[in-house]
């Protein structure tokens, strides 16, 4: 679809951005690229990163990979440097990288629970707190009419409840508020902006595919039947390209909810039954496509 905004409006931008090369996380890097941003992505699988920059570098977008965990202290700081180095500013930062697996909470461990919020909320607090003193150095007088940038990507998840998802529905829910709290503090001392975006059911993406809305409003399931609107990666891209341009200088500590409505309708319609039925059949789906990690906990995705 084609762009309703220039294309240089991030023009001499440098944009770091987790979990950018997949998923939505990766819809945002290529629109950032296209108008007019450098552009560097860090993941933790080497031939995603490089068949990412390859594609970005293709559409003759400044690109470069960087292996890393958002979980490691050292990972985090070596990015961001790294990017710096290589770019000589960071003027965005976008929290992309993200944990999810369907399961019962009672049949959820500590420590599975640990792992979602470590890399959502704990690994977006750093990933903040490193690129800080790099988005800082161009302060308010950067040239713009606005500071830095940092937005996070949530969720809708936790707005009313969703079955099996209370380790992502916390992890989201704590997001928001730290989006709050940054906007607040480091928009009043830096004037940088901190925003979030809650996407709603996206196609083609590994959350979506987890549990498939369209599946569990299928009749033999007992589902109500329920108007579910699905959207694309791109309509998360072009939110995160407004809210990164100086078109949104007046927002900050917003969660811009990307579901054309779709939340509204997140009481519990379907039955427990249901989902349980269909978590475990997804479960074994994705248990027989990939090895299980070593530490036991299901498989992680993007949002």
């Amino acid at each position: 679809m084609e762009s309703p905004f220039k294309v240089d409006i991030l023009k001499g931008k440098v944009a770091l951005i987790t979990g950018g090369g997949s998923g939505i996380g990766f819809e945002i890097t290529k629109e950032f690229g296209r108008h007019g941003a450098a552009v560097a992505i860090m993941g933790r699988r080497k031939s995603v990163l490089d068949s990412a920059v390859s594609s970005l570098r293709s559409l003759g977008i400044q690109a470069i990979g960087f292996e890393g965990d958002v979980r490691k202290n050292e990972d985090a700081t070596r990015v961001v440097e790294a990017t710096f180095e290589h770019f000589g500013r960071i003027d965005i930062l976008v929290n992309a990288a993200a944990g999810n697996f369907l399961v019962p909470a009672e049949d959820l461990s500590p420590n599975g629970f640990k792992t979602v919020m470590d890399i959502d909320t704990v690994g977006t607090f750093r990933m903040c707190h490193e690129a800080l003193k790099y988005i800082k150095k161009g302060g308010p007088g950067r040239g713009t009419s606005s500071g830095g940038v940092i937005l996070s990507i949530s969720a809708t998840l936790h707005y009313a409840a969703t079955w099996y998802q209370i380790h992502v529905s916390a992890a989201k829910a704590a997001i928001d508020a730290m989006t709050r709290s940054l906007a607040l503090e480091w928009g009043t001392d830096y004037d940088i902006r901190v925003n979030g975006i809650a996407p709603g059911p996206i196609n083609d993406t590994p959350g979506l595919s987890k549990l498939d809305p369209h599946e569990m409003k299928s009749n033999q399931y007992g589902a109500p039947v329920h108007q579910f609107i699905t959207g694309e990666k791109w309509d998360i891209a072009m939110a995160a390209l407004y809210l990164a341009s100086d078109a949104a200088k007046y927002i900050n500590g917003t969660i811009l909810v990307v579901d054309g409505g779709d939340w509204f309708n997140q009481a519990p319609h379907v039955s427990k039954e249901a989902v349980k039925e269909l978590s475990r059949s997804v479960e074994r789906r994705s248990r027989s496509d990939a090895p299980a990690p070593a530490s036991g906990i299901p498989p992680r995705s993007k949002i």
